[in-house]
């Protein structure tokens, strides 16, 4: 099956990772999408106007097909998630440590996890979709479809005002103190 290849509006091409398990993980770093335009304030009621925003898209490997409902399908999902939220809160912070209003969304509620929880969630699927224009696959829940992983990827995102050159640095630092090694493709 051919899938489209990524291009990101900031970057010439995503951050390639790998974990200490030979999973992949795949970052790349976006203009808002227009619903995160349109919606911003709703969806993070604390920030007021932020005019330059940066979506932060994290994919990672997973070692199994999302598309059904298992136990050991869902031990997976929370074990990703729980993989996003270490590191997407080592990114956050040290991001507003100098100074970058940023927040990362809960990949499983979909309202942010350091500020308000807004009047409607973000959905990850939606916005990699607008973003990266990979195709969903519509079931119990959307699912990805990744280029080169399928349907075995997880999705997650983080906003930030930081300008992507500094998101790109310390995502890459930040990165490596959870194991996560950079590749080229």
């Amino acid at each position: 099956m051919n899938y489209p290849k990524v291009y990101t509006s900031e970057q010439a091409c995503p951050i390639n990772l790998v974990g200490e398990t030979g999973q992949a993980v795949q970052i790349s770093i976006h203009a808002p999408s227009q619903y995160i335009c349109a919606n911003c304030e709703r969806i993070l009621p604390d920030w007021k106007r932020q005019p330059f925003l940066r979506v932060v898209i994290v994919l990672q490997q997973s070692r199994y097909e999302l598309v059904k409902k298992t136990a050991e399908v869902e031990i997976e999902k929370e074990r990703l998630r729980e993989r996003f939220m270490r590191f997407g809160c080592d990114l956050a912070f040290n991001l507003r440590d100098r100074g970058y209003l940023t927040d990362l969304i809960d990949p499983r509620t979909g309202y942010p996890l350091l500020s308000h929880p807004g009047a409607i969630p973000h959905d990850d699927t939606a916005v990699v979709k607008a973003l990266l224009n990979y195709p969903v696959i519509k079931n119990q829940c959307r699912v990805l479809v990744h280029p080169d992983w399928g349907a075995a990827v997880y999705p997650s995102v983080l906003i930030s005002e930081a300008p992507p050159i500094v998101i790109e640095w310390v995502t890459k630092g930040i990165a490596s103190m959870h194991g996560w090694k950079e590749i080229d493709y």
